[in-house]
């Protein structure tokens, strides 16, 4: 008996990672600082008349005179649900923190090293280059479990590049759908051309939430990334209003997405949320909301921000949260280190009972300030 009872204890150990969840959503939102999510709408940019133009109607909807009250008004679902739910990181007014650990504090490098666990010093630029790490979904699609089960949606149209999709064969929307599953596909396409985009290179969020929620009905994949943009963009034009309007859709997307979860049966309680985003922004001096850059970053890439010779402040400061099979019910919570990006990935996988080290050793490790 007490044989057997020895083998039950260590067989677990010996097989690595006990899978918590079937299924994983990470859900990317580019440049949303901590400082709305957990101090709400900041009143000075707010009633900046170079920022807002819609300034008298930020302060209506979302300023409140404590930040207790402010601080679930721009993101509602995900500060409220996942407080409730799962585990938030990121309040650096409380001592948590998360930051990026790359050294350029922009999106290419940031989504990388949240996709890809690695941080790879050559990946010093926005350009449309070949990403030559693997990233989790990649990776993935060498166990058969997950084989052809991964896909991935974004608004930004350097996502093929970050995911490599010439390598790796990874499904990777950015614009219009080639091979329409169904009629309302064929109608994304065609709103899709027939409106006129913001920015060259950035669709409208809605599109990409849209024909991600469609494919997982459709698909149902045991892997899906979904990238929402506009808020950064919105920011980068010095438009805080829009950026905060946009993130406050953004949230109501992310709702979506997860009731859409839980009215599915392969996804009802089986699958984990996590949320994060690829950089920081500034704070001090006032305009510098706008940006984000390392010092180095100024130096070589970002060279129009040069006057800022000590890089944007705070850029590589994040947020992370998730909720889940698997994540406690933690709240907000204080980690014992910062928590760094690289370890995103190995994270995800061990949720879904992966050893990252049997993947990539390269990779961070996982953050067991979100498993139980």
């Amino acid at each position: 008996m007490r044989v057997h009872l020895f083998v039950l204890i260590i067989l677990p150990l010996l097989n690595g990672p006990v899978r918590a969840a079937e299924n994983v959503v990470l859900i990317t939102i580019d440049g949303v600082r901590w400082q709305e999510l957990f101090r709400g709408l900041d009143r000075p940019l707010a009633e900046h008349t170079d920022f807002s133009a819609r300034g008298e109607e930020l302060m209506t909807e979302f300023w409140r005179e404590s930040a207790a009250e402010r601080r679930g008004l721009i993101m509602p679902f995900v500060y409220t649900e996942l407080t409730r739910q799962g585990v938030m990181v990121g309040d650096r007014d409380q001592g948590s923190c998360a930051r990026m650990s790359n050294d350029w504090n922009f999106s290419f490098p940031g989504y990388n090293e949240i996709l890809s666990g690695v941080i790879n010093d050559s990946l010093n630029s926005n350009a449309k280059v070949a990403n030559p790490e693997k990233t989790f979904l990649e990776l993935l699609q060498a166990n058969p479990a997950c084989e052809g089960r991964a896909a991935a949606f974004g608004s930004w149209d350097v996502f093929p590049y970050i995911y490599n999709v010439e390598r790796s064969g990874l499904p990777v929307n950015t614009g219009i759908a080639s091979a329409p599953a169904n009629d309302f596909e064929r109608f994304l396409n065609t709103l899709q051309q027939d409106i006129s985009p913001h920015w060259p290179t950035v669709r409208h969020d809605a599109f990409t939430h849209h024909y991600a929620l469609s494919y997982l009905r459709e698909q149902q994949p045991r892997v899906l990334h979904i990238a929402y943009g506009e808020p950064d963009d919105f920011a980068h034009d010095g438009k805080y209003d829009e950026y905060v309007f946009a993130s406050r859709r953004v949230d109501g997307f992310i709702e979506e997405v997860w009731q859409t979860l839980q009215s599915l049966a392969q996804y009802r309680d089986n699958t984990v949320l996590f949320i994060t985003v690829d950089h920081g922004r500034g704070e001090e001096p006032i305009e510098s909301w706008q940006h984000h850059a390392s010092q180095r970053a100024v130096e070589q890439y970002m060279t129009g921000l040069a006057m800022y010779d000590k890089g944007i402040e705070g850029s590589d400061a994040i947020w992370m949260a998730a909720m889940g099979p698997g994540v406690p019910a933690r709240g907000a919570v204080v980690p014992d280190s910062c928590l760094s990006a690289d370890r995103i990935a190995a994270t995800l996988m061990q949720w879904l009972g992966e050893d990252y080290q049997t993947y990539n050793r390269a990779m961070g490790a996982p953050m067991k300030e979100f498993m139980q």
